[in-house]
């Protein structure tokens, strides 16, 4: 029970956030782009401090002595909740996320994001949604962001079986950037279905980059898809995870 009403309270405080952040989401736009992004992914930050303050879920992260400080790293990541999308911009340079369309017509909300600079794709239109994963990944690498691609494209079950798109991949293959590989058991405590979010801590590792050149978006694809799932099941294994789907059958 006392899950619950702290995930209720959650609920309610990230809606004030938001109502409280709602000038900044509306008028953001029109600051410089570095410190545009920084000041409207203050509602990000909010969101990981309340589930820290309110529902007790911490987290630890490994390896981000694999990312260039510099930017243009290109960030192959596990989703398994909305947790990561606030976090990963408090840990990578200026990051443009790969992300649906849709999202930018929620109300308030979507006119923040829209305003730092996402790679915003139709999922529906097949190839001209690869073209604009290419295209706009491609020139925010080249201005030093970083991309980051859930390559699943949707939140996945702890244990679901796993299904990897070529997007991210290809867009290594086409600008030699090297793979960032992420493994996140977010969906342990913060699920994608349900209700209830449980206290505890959640582990972010950052692997080490796979080199690109010379392999095919198949083979990188591959790559980070093996390094991903096997260090997701040895977190899994090492910290448990009463959301896995093999667990809970």
């Amino acid at each position: 029970m006392l899950t619950w009403l702290r995930t209720a309270l959650f609920a309610l405080l990230a809606t004030c956030s938001l109502v409280l952040h709602t000038p900044i989401l509306l008028t953001g736009r029109f600051l410089p782009f570095e410190r545009r992004y920084h000041l409207l992914y203050s509602f990000g930050r909010s969101l990981v401090w309340l589930a820290r303050v309110i529902t007790g879920i911490r987290y630890e992260v490994e390896g981000l002595e694999h990312l260039d400080p510099a930017g243009g790293n290109l960030v192959l990541a596990k989703h398994q909740s909305t947790w990561e999308t606030m976090f990963l911009p408090s840990v990578l340079r200026l990051p443009a996320f790969v992300l649906k369309r849709e999202l930018l017509r929620i109300p308030v909300f979507g006119q923040g994001l829209k305003a730092v600079g996402p790679v915003a794709i139709d999922r529906s239109a097949g190839r001209k949604a690869l073209a604009q994963i290419l295209t706009q990944g491609k020139a925010a690498l080249a201005d030093r962001r970083d991309v980051v691609v859930f390559p699943e494209g949707t939140r996945r079950l702890p244990g679901a079986a796993p299904h990897y798109r070529i997007g991210g991949a290809m867009l290594a293959e086409r600008s030699n950037a090297r793979v960032v590989p992420v493994a996140i058991d977010s969906g342990c405590l913060w699920p994608k279905t349900g209700f209830r979010m449980r206290a505890g801590t959640i582990h972010v590792v950052f692997g080490p980059p796979i080199e690109t050149e010379g392999r095919t978006a198949g083979e990188i694809n591959r790559a980070t898809q093996e390094w991903i799932e096997a260090t997701q099941e040895a977190l899994y294994t090492r910290h448990g995870c009463p959301n896995h789907i093999s667990d809970s059958a």
